[in-house]
């Protein structure tokens, strides 16, 4: 065999592990239980902590949904504006006088002592603040994520019925224009492939992670994790929680969202690239051979099958031309059902490649802004040196 047929080989081989061997990660039906219906008793209170950092364009679509849920117990909700300069905090104010419901207390903790991402130092001081009503459950929920009236009592039902100490919805994503419709499904794919859901939600689990934006934590449990001063410098935030709560002997559960969205808008590929180039490095948790790996590993699975079919059908190689196109529709297969989440046309399934060509050049960059001194920026801040999912 020539040496392009071994390549299209090994990726067909890659793909039929990864179709059967990774956790059926493709599948999309990891949602969030049903409740059963066996409450007895009052309901738990709850604390919805909200960190915002300069979210007055997405506050009005978001913030309204929170305070009007249903839920039957108590809740009120603590949004942390972390030194925003666009009236976040006073637009807080004005939305909870208008809607009512939940009651809101809007704080602001200041800049972030050194050794403390933004975010986390805003959870921090919105948890301390919780804690002092004595919650039973706290949501941790981005000011960007809209929640359908039911999503609270969902959650918390999950959590009782299950004896989970952390419920986490992956929310869907805004999918409108063209570059939110070829990144978008495909980063919720990738990021199942790397953590598979039903790996996280086994008894005895073999993946750890959460989704950052829709996170029910028990209150004792964060108190036994010492969270969140535990991760106080991760920029991946959500898998540093998870394996934290892990680590102390926790339960956890993660799917997808079917009432739980995120309104903020990425139209564009300037806007997508440095969301995702902001933590990629920090995934790689900064080792220039884990991206090395990366790189070659993207390569092979996603950007060998087209191109051995295109070369085999060329040069009238019929190994390769054979390997590259069985790999390639399995590639394309594996995409469809998160298509269908996303309620996204099916011809998006055989771009995969392209997608994942452009997930490398943004890895590849984010390691360059790294090494440049950029590190992972968000908003004005810039962390240049940051730890990602400390294991300690």
């Amino acid at each position: 065999m020539s040496t392009f047929a071994w390549f299209s080989t090994a990726s067909l081989a890659a793909w039929v592990w990864l179709l059967l061997g990774q956790g059926f990660f493709w599948r999309t039906d990891q949602r969030l239980p049903p409740s059963r219906g066996t409450r007895t008793g009052p309901w738990p209170r709850v604390a919805v902590v909200v960190p915002a950092r300069d979210e007055a364009e997405v506050l009005p679509l978001s913030l309204p949904s929170l305070l009007v849920q249903d839920y039957p117990g108590s809740a009120e909700v603590f949004l942390v504006d972390d030194g925003s300069t666009d009236g976040t905090g006073k637009l807080a104010a004005e939305l909870s006088g208008r809607y009512g419901g939940l009651p809101v207390t809007v704080v602001s903790p200041g800049e972030p002592e050194p050794g403390w991402t933004g975010k986390l130092w805003a959870l921090r001081h919105g948890m301390a603040l919780a804690r002092a009503r004595e919650p039973e459950y706290l949501l941790l929920t981005d000011a960007d994520i809209a929640h359908e009236p039911d999503s609270l009592r969902r959650l918390v039902a999950a959590a009782a019925e299950n004896d989970l100490d952390l419920v986490s919805q992956m929310a869907r994503l805004r999918v409108a224009s063209f570059w939110e419709r070829l990144v978008v499904p495909a980063f919720v794919y990738f990021f199942a492939q790397l953590y598979p859901f039903r790996w996280i939600n086994r008894p005895r689990p073999l993946a750890t992670a959460a989704a950052g934006g829709c996170v029910l934590l028990r209150t004792e449990t964060a108190v036994a994790a010492n969270v969140p001063e535990v991760i106080r410098q991760a920029v991946i935030d959500d898998v540093s929680l998870a394996r934290a709560v892990r680590r102390c002997g926790g339960r956890i559960w993660l799917g997808l969202a079917e009432r739980v969205d995120s309104v903020r808008p990425y139209p564009g590929l300037g806007e997508l690239w440095r969301m995702i180039a902001r933590s990629a490095y920090a995934q790689l948790r900064h080792n220039p051979l884990l991206l090395a790996g990366t790189v070659a590993g993207l390569a092979l699975v996603y950007l060998v099958p087209p191109t051995a079919l295109v070369t085999g059908v060329w040069t009238g190689d019929a190994v390769t031309a054979w390997a590259g196109g069985v790999a390639w529709a399995v590639m394309a297969g594996t995409y469809v059902p998160m298509l269908r989440y996303y309620r996204q046309p099916l011809w998006l399934a055989p771009l995969l490649p392209v997608t994942a060509l452009l997930y490398l050049l943004m890895t590849v960059d984010s390691a360059v802004r790294h090494y440049r001194g950029r590190g992972a920026a968000w908003k004005g801040r810039t962390y240049t040196r940051p730890e990602t999912a400390p294991d300690r």
